[in-house]
């Protein structure tokens, strides 16, 4: 049931055509960039309050990783957590060729055990900005972390010009630790994580301590990791590019600087038609580039700021970093007070800037006209055996013992679920606004695609079990997907597949959000062998079996190293 059932033509070749020749034309250019990484558990003040973060060398977030289109980057993990396996995603980047170091635990390998030494080695094949974080149980939410920076090779010039460039990273911050968070997500009855205690500009944010009645001494507000907000400095006249990139664990943001306007030029590395914001909507997993003009009165600082929307979050701060005009004193505080930001319930306003990014006229990836197959994805939260669960059309997502990349490709049948998964649900019958009944399943089941095939995938958000609907942005792994269409209500495929999808000009991208009590469509083309997670990006949501994995042409991988190997059905294989 393909979305556009009118028949006009395929382009899906046009993808790796264009792939296949940029990196021939780069690879006498190419170079390889090495990272040599301790992962340890520090005791951080990001905030303020003091609690263990897992760093990258010490920091949190970890170092960004710059690299030049083409680039070959090997990462050298050493895992010093003591009692706590690892892994690390490279989020944006598709893995051409290299399934298995994609890092998703359960999915691509075996977790890295303490005291392990693991590399990652992988091509950056696009220009643009990208995310790694943690992807083992929920340890992103420990601080585990970082951005990763393509720029094109030199001759060649992006659709747009600036003088400088800074990197943007925004976050959300609890002082209760994972292991609190995870106990909490599994127990009987349910407790959930709960509204952030902070907000991070780039690891830093600010917790008033005088709110806690009984401070045990791990709050101070005068400690040097937190006295001060980070800092951007501006020149006046000049033009800069802001790589902005989310990696909250549960918030959707609203982005601003104050006084400023920002003119949104690339999304996930595509570049877009250009289109100027005050507020920028960025979502978990998200990244954006954005053209701002140092254009205002240079005698003073500005205020930049991130706000939870979608959320009524009105216990966690907004947070605040300082753009300083050169010559004055970057730690002055701004004269005004910081922008509050837009409504936090505004969902029109959201949706409506989602709606507007499509593709640069000058570098458009043509979409194939039609899909060979369309999945119906409901999520719905549901009790299953006395858990609180989420779950895609009836099944609650749960990681094997052995990844499924070396169990399909071993053709070990018992190590994961033989029963397919549902291509759909009762679109018509299901009442979206309805809590799910006591139903589900926990399983590991796989969608199987034609290896190069079109996949159609619509997603239907419905109200949870407290009568809420909220967003939930979903990370593709191994690939980009063409986003076709958002809309409200219950989709339709025979009307909405005519009204309101866009295929003349839609945006590439590897996450998008799923609007509360609303729909998004997108297609991807299959045709990267692996096996890939397809899932919310809330790390609550994913850790409660909020998502679904994709199989495709697992029989052309080669050889899979050894080193993803060791756990589950995989001991022993080579």
């Amino acid at each position: 049931m393909p979305l556009v059932p009118k028949p006009l033509g395929v382009a899906a070749a046009v993808l790796c055509f264009s792939l296949c020749s940029s990196l021939l034309l780069l690879g006498a250019e190419a170079k390889v960039r090495h990272y040599d990484w301790e992962i340890s558990y520090q005791h951080k003040s990001p905030d303020c309050f003091e609690k263990l973060a897992v760093t990258v060398n010490g920091e949190a977030p970890g170092p960004t990783i710059y690299a030049t289109q083409g680039d070959t980057v090997v990462v050298t993990v050493h895992n010093k957590l003591e009692t706590e396996n690892t892994a690390i995603h490279w989020h944006g980047i598709r893995q051409i060729g290299t399934p298995w170091a994609d890092g998703v635990a359960g999915v691509t390998q075996c977790p890295i055990q303490p005291g392990e030494t693991f590399t990652y080695k992988f091509v950056v094949d696009r220009a643009g900005t990208y995310l790694y974080h943690a992807h083992y149980g929920m340890q992103r939410v420990a601080g585990l972390n970082g951005m990763i920076v393509v720029t094109v090779p030199e001759g060649v010039w992006e659709p747009f010009r600036y003088d400088d460039e800074h990197t943007v990273l925004l976050e959300d911050w609890w002082h209760k630790s994972v292991y609190d968070q995870a106990t909490g997500l599994s127990a009987k009855p349910f407790v959930f994580v709960g509204e952030p205690q902070s907000l991070l500009i780039n690891g830093r944010g600010t917790f008033d301590c005088s709110k806690l009645a009984n401070s045990t001494g791990l709050c101070n507000n005068s400690h040097p990791d937190c006295t001060l907000p980070t800092q951007f400095t501006f020149v006046p006249g000049k033009t800069y590019l802001l790589r902005i990139g989310s990696l909250t664990s549960l918030s959707s943001l609203s982005f601003e600087i104050e006084g400023h306007l920002m003119t949104v030029v690339e999304a996930d590395g595509h570049y877009v038609r250009p289109f100027v914001v005050r507020n920028l909507f960025i979502y978990s997993g998200e990244t954006y580039s954005v053209l701002v003009k140092a254009d205002q009165d240079p005698r003073r600082n500005y205020w930049a700021t991130s706000h939870i929307v979608g959320r009524n979050a009105s216990s966690t701060p907004s947070a605040k970093a300082i753009v300083s005009y050169a010559g004055n004193d970057p730690r002055k505080t701004p004269p005004t007070v910081p922008t509050t930001g837009p409504a936090w319930d505004n969902t029109v306003i959201r949706v409506e800037q989602s709606r507007a990014i499509v593709a640069h006229p000058g570098y458009a990836v043509p979409a194939p006209a039609r899909a060979d197959r369309t999945l119906l994805l409901l999520n719905t939260q549901n009790y299953i055996n006395g858990h609180t669960k989420w779950t895609i059309n009836g099944v609650s997502l749960h990681f094997p013992a052995t990844p499924y990349l070396v169990s399909m490709k071993h053709d070990l049948t018992d190590a994961y679920d033989q029963h397919p998964p549902l291509d759909t649900y009762d679109h018509r019958g299901h009442d979206i606004s309805a809590p799910a009944q006591t139903n589900g399943t926990i399983g590991s089941p796989v969608y199987r695609l034609a290896f190069d095939s079109v996949v159609d995938v619509v997603l239907q958000n419905s109200n949870m079990l407290n009568d809420k609907s909220e967003t939930h942005p979903w990370h593709l792994h191994g690939h980009d997907f063409w986003v076709l269409g958002h809309g409200e209500g219950k989709f339709d495929p025979a009307a909405d597949a005519w009204r309101l999808l866009n295929i003349k000009d839609p945006i590439m991208k590897n996450t998008v959000p799923l609007h509360p009590d609303g729909w998004t469509a997108i297609r991807f083309h299959a045709n990267n062998p692996g096996v890939w997670l397809f899932h919310c990006h809330v790390e609550a949501h994913v850790f409660m079996g909020m998502g679904v994995v994709f199989e495709e042409g697992v029989e052309r991988v080669g050889r899979l190293p050894s080193s993803i190997m060791g756990c589950g059905h995989s001991k022993g294989l080579h």
